[in-house]
């Protein structure tokens, strides 16, 4: 992994095989459909950017990043960004796939003018929660609510 070269780039509509593929291998179990949607809705966005991004080593895609670019939501007029998907195939993991699409992903977000990026973690997902800690994420202010259906 050394000397093969990564590219991190914007995510395209031809990338959702290997994204399902890389999430179904860490899933074990097809998203497709909820990647397809995604995919769609980060690429038809028409007030926004896309700002999601993917790595290609030696032109195979082996990890990526999905996000928003919000100028504004919940009365907040600063802009914002989540991240609401990361994924990195098995084989590239521990090669610091994910620390360097996370980089890219903050210059990218600094440069649209963004103060403040955001992503929610299971509080069981130890390991994602350790990632983001090291990448000097911490708890936010805000508390996440959510309404289970009756």
């Amino acid at each position: 992994m050394a000397n093969k070269q990564r590219i991190m780039r914007v995510l395209r509509q031809d990338d959702l095989d290997d994204i399902v593929s890389i999430d179904e291998t860490a899933s074990k179990q097809s998203r497709r459909e909820y990647y397809e949607r995604k995919i769609a809705s980060i690429l038809n966005r028409k007030t926004n950017i896309n700002c999601s991004i993917v790595c290609e080593v030696d032109g195979k895609v082996v990890g990526f990043m999905m996000g928003y670019v919000f100028f504004g939501e919940f009365g907040i007029s600063d802009a914002t960004a989540t991240i609401d998907a990361l994924g990195v195939h098995p084989d590239f993991r521990k090669f610091g796939v994910a620390s360097e699409m996370l980089d890219q992903f903050v210059m990218n977000m600094k440069a649209a003018g963004v103060r403040k990026i955001y992503t929610l973690v299971n509080w069981d997902d130890f390991a994602l929660e350790k990632f983001f800690s090291r990448q000097k994420f911490v708890p936010s202010k805000r508390i996440n609510l959510e309404y289970v259906m009756p």
